[in-house]
């Protein structure tokens, strides 16, 4: 694992890009007077304003925008904080509408605050650089329709994204990479790949996995289920929809139902398809009387799940509407909490390793102001997560208080090929569905007593992470994973037999093989391959059927010479066996 960026660093960068945005939203203005300003936050990439107008602004306009975004960063002109009453700051945003409604949001006795710089002020909490000479090395990047507050029947704005960095080369680098991810886009590579696809014809958010692409997440999900079941998991399949009443015992029907799908009637009965998995686990737990000799319970389940994202946040396999989440519950007594802590993390890591990844950044969130349950079971809980990654040695950060408010967790992003971090493991104790669904175990004392839940989901959901590893691995997957793992290519109708036999053989062998038989020329056939990412081309002639082997091509384009027909097989049986 390597260092993560220093937390000065991630400071000002934070500082400087929503500075950049503030003077990204002065130029759209001046040059646009009727436009009106929605929110320019800083990102983990970047910055970007929301704009309402009628216009629809152009490449053209990126570039003059930044020009001119150049000419006030040159001037070096102060960013001054200010605070308003609520009538100071209405009417200072009288003619920016949503402004207003951000200003009638924000709870009485809560400072309302603008930065101002030069004659542009806008309402905003900060924090930025201290004057716009600050600002390094940025850059304009598209321009994206966005709702208003991520709400389909709000107005439609116009987002323009942008990034700063401290120096040029930090920049160019990141650059490079958004090119590079361009082209790992999984939506584009999915396609060309034909690993799924997404139809208006079913809905926005649902998949439909083609042959190749069900291979891939059907290799996944496989791996998971047996290391889950020699960790000791038992694995279970629970409904797709639930009556409305495990929902209210649940709270989501309180908490979540605008992420809930509209009920159906049954029987003079609600039921809705279920968002989560977590209630049927407890139902489960309940089904018989634990003791303390029974825990730890372990249960797992790759479930499918169903939620309402909003049409505008939906992205491919990133987000979706129909989801299968690699769920497990682990019921335990106080004296288990730090093994089982500890043994949910050498899965995970082993997990995430055999998939590529190995360079993380870890948080570890604590207790908010609001939670639920008793602080005894929160103190044991938050250090049983503290003492297993010091115990590892495990850099980490701590979000003091952004823990949820039915427990403490730690959360890991993963690093991909090209550095960026994808948050894919929560490690989650949860106070409230223990208590809700009356959990309880007949303790050693012969008493009743709560278990300690704890919630993981180590790959997140399986759409999300295949997306990730189609980006990761840009569709070329390695052997063990790959769709089709060779191609056999014959040179010439007569040695499509030759190639046949090859083919059959290999598949006995648990290769997963096809033959090109194609009225196609031999070099054509080839970058065919190359271009679906095959990992191994075995081209066949005469020379090769007279001595029982195959020419190897890697799809990197190495020439592997001549090998033969066992040599080949034992080659590719052996890399999906180890995983390498």
């Amino acid at each position: 694992m390597s260092g993560e960026l220093n937390s000065e660093l991630i400071e000002l960068r934070k500082k400087m890009r929503h500075s950049a945005a503030h003077v990204l939203a002065d130029i759209v203005t001046r040059k646009h007077p009727d436009v009106r300003l929605g929110i320019g936050p800083p990102t983990d990439d970047g910055f970007y304003y929301d704009f309402l107008t009628e216009k629809t602004f152009s490449e053209e306009d990126l570039e003059q925008f930044q020009k001119e975004m150049q000419a006030v960063i040159d001037e070096d002109l102060e960013f001054v904080y200010r605070e308003y009453e609520r009538e100071e700051a209405e009417a200072i945003n009288a003619e920016e509408p949503l402004k207003l409604e951000l200003i009638e949001d924000i709870p009485d006795g809560e400072v309302i605050s603008t930065y101002t710089h030069g004659k542009f002020e806008d309402l905003c909490g900060g924090p930025h650089v201290s004057s716009t000479g600050q600002i390094k090395a940025y850059k304009l990047l598209n321009v994206a329709g966005a709702y208003w507050r991520g709400d389909e029947n709000r107005p439609m704005l116009q987002r323009i994204y942008g990034t700063a960095f401290e120096n040029t080369a930090e920049l160019e680098q990141h650059l490079n990479n958004i090119e590079e991810a361009r082209k790992r886009d999984h939506r584009v590579l999915g396609k060309k790949l034909n690993l799924f696809s997404i139809s208006e014809d079913i809905g926005p958010g649902l998949v439909i996995w083609h042959p190749k692409g069900a291979i891939v997440r059907g290799i996944t999900e496989d791996f998971w289920k047996s290391e889950h079941v020699s960790a000791g998991y038992s694995l279970v399949y629970t409904p797709h929809i639930g009556k409305s009443d495990l929902w209210k015992t649940s709270g989501h029907l309180e908490f979540y139902s605008d992420n809930m799908f509209a009920p159906m009637d049954m029987d003079g009965q609600d039921y809705y398809l279920k968002p989560m998995n977590c209630p049927f686990h407890m139902t489960y737990y309940k089904t018989e009387l634990r003791s303390y000799r029974d825990l730890p319970i372990r249960i797992g389940e790759l479930g499918t799940v169903y939620r309402y994202e909003r049409g505008g946040v939906l992205s491919g396999l990133l987000r979706v509407r129909g989801l299968t989440q690699d769920d497990a519950h682990i019921f335990c007594r106080e004296d288990q909490v730090q093994e089982e802590v500890n043994q949910v993390l050498n899965l995970t890591f082993y997990l995430l390793k055999t998939f590529g990844f190995d360079d993380y950044r870890i948080m570890l969130a604590t207790k908010p102001e609001k939670a639920v349950g008793e602080n005894t079971k929160w103190d044991i809980a938050t250090q049983a997560l503290k003492d297993t990654l010091n115990s590892r040695q495990i850099d980490y950060e701590v979000d003091e208080g952004g823990g949820a408010f039915y427990g403490p967790k730690i959360d890991i992003h993963i690093k991909d090929a090209i550095g960026r971090l994808w948050q894919v493991t929560t490690v989650q104790f949860d106070f409230n569905l223990p208590n809700r669904f009356e959990l309880e175990y007949v303790g050693e004392d012969g008493a009743k007593h709560e278990p300690f839940v704890l919630h993981r989901a180590l790959l997140g959901s399986m759409e999300r992470f295949m997306g990730i590893l189609i980006e990761h691995y840009g569709g070329s997957f390695p052997t063990w994973l790959a769709p089709v793992q060779a191609i056999i290519i014959p040179i010439a109708s007569r040695h499509e037999d030759y190639g046949s036999k090859i083919k059959e053989d290999m598949r006995k062998h648990g290769i997963r093989c096809e033959i090109d038989d194609r009225n196609e020329r031999m070099g054509s056939k080839i970058r065919d391959a190359q271009v679906e990412k095959i990992p191994y081309m075995l081209v066949v002639g005469d020379r090769e059927a007279d001595t029982e082997s195959v020419a190897v091509r890697h799809r990197s384009g190495e020439d592997l010479g001549s090998m033969s027909v066992k040599t080949i097989v034992e080659k590719i049986a052996n890399e999906a066996k180890l995983k390498s």
